[in-house]
C-alpha cells in the first residue's frame, strides 16, 4: 500500500491509497475501527489482492461478464479494484449505508474514471433481496461476523455465482467463546491445534446448510484463515439432488484432548464415536461443519497464473499462500502440529523437514499446511506419527 496526505476543504485531512492499479481517497484515522468516517483497514490488502485473482479467475472459467456486489463498501476500495483491475466486469454495485462512505465511494469511483459502477445506502439484507438474481458475484466482508447475510445471499445469488465470504470473530469459530458460535452459526466449535481449519469448516457447513433451502449447494474454490480473518470463495450451483448429495459432506470432528487423536464421521445423525480408541479418553466433539474439499486444486492453478498478469503490492505473498493452498488440496481434514504433539510427548521437536521425510519413507503422503508454519497433514495414523517423532530424537 502506497499513501499520501493532504489537506482539503471539508474537516478531514485526506489520505490517498494506492493498491495494485487504483488510487482511492479517505478520511486520516488513527486506528482502524468500524468508529471510523469511512472504513478501510490497511492490513486487508492481501486479501483484496487474493480476490482479484479469484474473480479475474472465476469470469475466464464462466467466459462472461459478471455483475459485482460489494456488500459492505466503506471507502469502495474492494469493488473499485474489481471494476478497475479485473477484465469482464459489467457492472458493479458498492453498497454501505454510512452516507460519509457513501460520498467517498463516488469520489473515488471519479479519482479512477470509472463507468458502469454505483453506490447505494441500504441495508444488506434489504439491498440482496431487492436484487434477487442480479449478482453473478456477492462479496460479503463486514466488520465481524457474516452470519446474518448467509441466507440473503443464498437467497439472491444467481445460478453458477461466487460468494466470497470474510469472518473476523474467529474467537467465536475457533472455540475461544464457544456460545457466540453456537449462536451465529449452530454449531459446536473446539479450540484445537487445528482450531483454524475447524473454524472454516464451520463456517462453511453453516453456509453449505442455509443455501440448502434454496436448493443451492457449495463447490469451495479457495479458502484461507490469515491474520486475524477466515475468508472463503465459494461457487453455488442448483439443484435438489445435487444439494442433498452435498449435505452428505456435513458431520463432526471428534477430538482426544489428551493423546491428540482424531475421527472425522459424516452424517448430520450419525452416532459420533465417544472413546478414544487410542487412550480410551472421553471425546470431544465438533460441528457440524462441512467435511468436504475446501480447496479446489484447478481453480488456485489458474489463479497463482493469474498473478503472472496482475501488479498487486503483496504479489510475493498471495503466490506464497496459494501455492501453500494449492499443495495441501487434496488433504483429509484436520492436521498435526508437531511442536503440540512433542509437548503432548514430552520431547524436544526434530526438524519439520526431517519429520516429513520420514513420513514419505514409510509410504504415506504428507503436505504442509498454511493453517500453521509447524503443521502436516498426512493420513499416517497419529500413534505411527508418535512413534516416527520419537525414533528421530534417539
Amino acid at each position: 500500500m502506497n499513501k499520501t496526505t493532504k489537506k482539503n476543504t471539508t474537516n478531514y485531512t485526506l489520505l490517498t491509497i494506492k493498491e495494485g492499479t487504483t488510487k482511492i481517497q479517505i478520511p486520516q484515522f488513527n486506528k482502524v475501527s468500524s468508529k471510523a468516517p469511512v472504513f478501510y483497514n490497511p492490513q486487508m490488502e492481501l486479501n483484496r489482492d487474493i480476490s482479484i485473482l479469484a474473480l479475474q479467475t472465476f469470469q475466464k472459467k464462466e467466459n462472461r461478464e459478471l455483475n459485482i456486489c460489494d456488500l459492505f463498501g466503506g471507502s469502495g476500495i474492494r469493488a473499485i479494484r474489481y471494476k478497475n483491475e479485473i477484465q469482464g466486469i459489467k457492472n458493479a454495485t458498492i453498497n454501505d449505508i454510512n452516507p460519509t462512505a457513501n460520498q467517498f465511494e463516488k469520489i473515488n469511483i471519479k479519482l479512477n474514471n470509472l463507468k458502469n459502477i454505483n453506490t447505494t445506502q441500504k441495508e444488506a439484507n434489504t439491498l440482496l433481496r431487492e436484487n434477487k438474481g442480479k449478482f453473478d458475484i456477492i462479496d460479503i466482508d463486514p466488520f465481524g461476523t457474516p452470519s446474518p447475510f448467509i441466507d440473503s445471499a443464498g437467497y439472491s445469488a444467481r445460478k453458477n455465482s461466487l460468494i466470497c465470504i470474510t469472518a473476523t470473530d474467529t474467537s467465536a469459530l475457533c472455540g475461544t467463546y464457544k456460545e457466540p458460535c453456537i449462536r451465529k452459526y449452530n454449531a459446536k466449535p473446539y479450540k484445537s491445534e487445528y482450531c483454524h481449519e475447524t473454524g472454516i469448516r464451520i463456517l462453511a457447513g453453516y453456509i453449505a446448510l442455509t443455501l440448502a433451502k434454496y436448493k443451492k449447494h457449495i463447490n469451495i474454490q479457495l479458502s484461507h484463515s490469515t491474520q486475524h480473518y477466515m475468508r472463503l470463495y465459494i461457487e453455488t450451483q442448483k439443484g435438489s439432488q445435487s444439494t442433498d448429495q452435498s449435505l452428505k459432506k456435513i458431520g463432526y470432528i471428534s477430538h482426544c484432548p489428551h493423546c491428540l487423536y482424531r475421527k472425522t464421521t459424516y452424517g448430520l445423525a450419525n452416532n459420533t464415536p465417544h472413546t478414544c480408541p487410542e487412550c480410551q479418553t472421553k471425546l470431544t466433539h465438533a460441528g457440524p461443519l462441512w467435511l468436504g474439499k475446501i480447496q479446489n486444486k484447478k481453480f488456485i492453478k489458474q489463479m497463482i497464473k493469474e498473478t503472472k498478469n496482475k501488479k498487486l503490492n503483496t504479489k510475493k505473498e498471495s503466490t506464497k499462500l496459494l501455492q501453500t493452498c494449492l499443495n495441501e488440496a487434496e488433504s483429509e481434514p484436520t492436521f498435526y502440529d508437531i511442536h503440540t504433539l512433542c509437548k503432548n510427548l514430552k520431547i524436544s521437536a526434530p526438524k519439520l523437514d526431517l519429520i516429513i521425510e520420514n513420513i514419505k519413507k514409510q509410504g504415506h503422503t504428507v503436505q504442509k499446511t498454511h493453517f500453521q508454519p509447524l503443521g502436516i497433514k498426512t493420513k499416517m495414523p497419529i500413534s505411527q506419527i508418535k512413534k516416527t517423532i520419537i525414533q528421530l530424537t534417539k
